[in-house]
């Protein structure tokens, strides 16, 4: 059994705890077998796959059941989850068995599993196959740079993923209406944002295979994080008029409650009490020779907000929500200041922008590869040239000179 999380991890920050649900339906974990792998091997070459049907490159992070078999033919067996549909509905999705192969085929496989010996089979699986527009084609907006006002997103831009799919139809949507209106287009950088990750990923340096946006892609990932999407991106979403009021108050609200419990923790001094000191011996951490600030004390990472919030005196009722973002901010303070000495560096790099009538050919002291590299993606800013691969320090040190130089007005001359 597979039961869900105890703590709510909730998808929306509009959601409570207390509208969660309590009385989840659980999943269910079971294996696939030696059976299950001899069918799928007697029949691969019915696979569209492994026939040449399917000519695409798959999903690197979403590999069929029979690409497992022959990749991992060491392994006897691979894990499969059976996910309930819902409450009023005997339909079980099962994940990790996605599959091309015949439905006689599929049936067979189901059947051979543990557990689903008398399964019956609704929908058979399929694969797909899909043409891309080559991402560097795109601006920073997902506008195409061939054709004005054909703004693309999801699949077509190369990636793989609902949520990589949700996001770029959300962005470019944004950037279309703004194009209409005549506003300055709405950017997010790699440090504003997972979707800046992979927007800047996609234009920038393209993609050979389905694109899935994963957490080390970003540089920023201390910032990035999934607690604090609201406190990065609210404020952006407000200007777009994309909040409401009622979820704008909302936010604020949070806002203030975390600055200041902040700032009382900060300013909270605790003694060396007998109580205190028993507590940290408990804890295996190191007893206090003097006062300290309770924001300080917080900072040790075998201690807990819930733990040390006792010793403060008077009690302040905050939000799990809340206390999750005051625990982070404080522990983490020392990184995250460098991490955001990191991106104003970047933010310095990403404002010195490339006129759009460079001609790189006109650049003397170039790498060949990035000369070539440079006028097929055409970055929009340093900070996006120095990204591309093939693209060296060097590279960027001449192309910043020939901007600053002014020698674009002159070769125009």
């Amino acid at each position: 059994i597979q039961p869900g999380d105890d703590t709510p991890n909730l998808f929306s920050f509009t959601s409570k705890d207390e509208d969660y649900r309590y009385d989840q339906i659980p999943c269910w974990l079971t294996y696939t077998n030696e059976g299950t792998h001899e069918t799928i091997r007697e029949n691969l070459h019915r696979a569209p796959m492994f026939t040449g049907i399917v000519e695409g490159v798959g999903a690197r992070y979403c590999p069929s059941i029979e690409d497992k078999i022959v990749r991992f033919s060491d392994k006897p067996r691979h894990q499969i989850f059976l996910e309930p549909e819902g409450e009023n509905t005997e339909e079980v999705y099962i994940q990790g068995l996605s599959t091309s192969l015949p439905e006689d085929v599929q049936i067979k496989m189901i059947r051979s599993v543990e557990g689903l010996e008398n399964a019956e089979m609704m929908r058979t699986g399929y694969a797909i196959e899909y043409d891309v527009v080559v991402p560097h084609q795109l601006k920073n907006t997902f506008e195409t740079k061939l054709v004005q006002n054909l703004f693309t997103a999801g699949q077509m831009n190369g990636t793989s993923g609902y949520e990589e799919a949700a996001g770029q139809g959300l962005y470019a949507g944004i950037n279309a209406v703004r194009k209409i209106r005549g506003e300055e287009p709405f950017i997010l950088g790699r440090s504003d944002a997972y979707i800046g990750v992979l927007v800047d990923d996609l234009v920038t340096k393209g993609t050979t295979e389905p694109y899935r946006l994963l957490t080390s892609r970003a540089e920023y990932r201390l910032l990035l994080r999934h607690d604090n999407a609201d406190l990065r991106l609210t404020e952006k979403g407000r200007e777009l008029g994309l909040i409401d009021d009622e979820r704008y108050a909302d936010f604020q609200a949070k806002q203030e409650a975390i600055e200041a419990e902040i700032k009382r923790m900060q300013s909270i001094r605790l003694k060396p009490t007998a109580e205190l000191q028993a507590f940290l011996a408990e804890k295996g951490s190191a007893e206090l020779k003097d006062g300290i600030l309770l924001s300080d004390l917080l900072k040790r990472p075998e201690l807990s907000y819930d733990e040390l919030v006792g010793f403060a005196g008077e009690t302040v009722e905050v939000s799990r929500e809340v206390k999750e973002q005051v625990e982070i901010s404080i522990k983490y303070e020392g990184y995250i200041a460098k991490a955001i000495e990191k991106v104003e560096k970047l933010k310095r790099m990403e404002a010195k922008r490339i006129p759009a009538n460079i001609d790189y050919d006109a650049i003397n002291g170039l790498a060949t590869e990035a000369r070539q590299r440079l006028k097929l993606i055409q970055p929009e800013t340093i900070a996006q040239a120095s990204r591309i691969s093939g693209v060296n320090p060097a590279d960027v040190s001449i192309l910043m000179v020939y901007i600053e130089q002014g020698k674009i007005a002159k070769v125009q001359e």
